[in-house]
């Protein structure tokens, strides 16, 4: 299994007033941040959007970043659906344009008992011949990964990798005690990375590194070297953008952000708004103050 390592950035997906993805902003996006020091790209992550979009434009994200990467970094490509078949599909072609893994995301309508969603992630697993992040993140999902069922899924020799977003830590260490060295953890923007290196994680998946690639690559590394003070220092100064992020849309902040910096990514999918002058300063302000 590739041993998928340090700060992959959620891309955004730059999209225009039609619809139409901005492919050359988005492969332009992935140069940078590859030439930035990450480690590798997430299309379709929460801050892509994933929710809004149709098919034909999610695969234009994922095969527009596996072009502009060239294999330099992997690709993780988020797969999400209430369908199962749908999300086995979805896998199946995402491989076939050249992904080197796959992060695994469920939609649900209606509950679902841990059967159900155990048998969703190990469905896309099966289907695929490349690795398997699946993903949890209990704010937004109505039905969440138990301890069990994740126990049980790092057991399939596909699923090696976690990305949790649940904010809670203690939930992440019970991951790594349940699961020993069946499953790597991933940190979310809503976890501290450096304590979840602290505990055992092997990075992050995050929209934040999207506009601060270089400063999670500096706070990575400091993780690595188990240099933590000087990591915890830069850590406080980093969490200022989670904090001004934790007020807005995380998509409207981070397209925000990089139109700042001078990418052309468009507003958020609609029914999201963008945000105001106002909401937008605070972003400057938080940028000001990492950079």
């Amino acid at each position: 299994m590739s041993d998928f390592h340090g700060v992959f950035p959620y891309l955004v997906s730059p999209i225009d007033s039609s619809g139409r993805i901005r492919e050359s902003v988005l492969a332009r996006l992935c140069d940078d941040l590859i030439k930035s020091g990450v480690h590798g790209l997430t299309p379709l992550g929460s801050t892509g959007e994933f929710a809004y979009l149709n098919s034909e434009q999610r695969s234009a994200i994922v095969r527009t970043a596996i072009e502009a990467t060239q294999k330099r970094v992997p690709v993780v490509a988020g797969v999400v659906s209430t369908s199962t078949a749908d999300a086995v599909a979805q896998a199946r072609a995402y491989q076939k344009l050249g992904a080197d893994g796959i992060l695994a995301i469920l939609e649900a309508y209606f509950p679902l008992a841990d059967a159900q969603v155990e048998a969703y992630f190990r469905a896309i697993a099966d289907a695929v011949d490349i690795p398997v992040v699946i993903y949890t993140n209990p704010q937004f999902q109505r039905s969440d990964l138990s301890l069990d069922v994740i126990a049980r899924l790092a057991r399939h020799p596909r699923i090696g990798y976690i990305k949790d977003a649940s904010t809670n830590t203690g939930r992440l260490l019970s991951i790594l005690n349940a699961s020993g060295d069946d499953i790597k953890v991933f940190s979310a923007s809503a976890h501290i990375p450096a304590a979840v290196m602290l505990i055992g994680g092997v990075g992050w998946m995050a929209g934040p590194a999207c506009i601060i690639p270089k400063q999670s690559v500096a706070l990575y590394n400091l993780c690595r070297r188990q240099r933590w003070d000087e990591a915890m220092v830069l850590q406080r100064k980093l969490w200022r953008i989670n904090e001004a992020f934790a007020r807005f849309n995380l998509a409207a902040c981070i397209k925000a952000g990089l139109a700042i910096q001078g990418y052309d990514v468009g507003d958020p999918v609609p029914p999201q708004a963008a945000l105001t002058a106002e909401q937008r300063k605070v972003v400057e302000q938080a940028l000001r103050e990492v950079e």
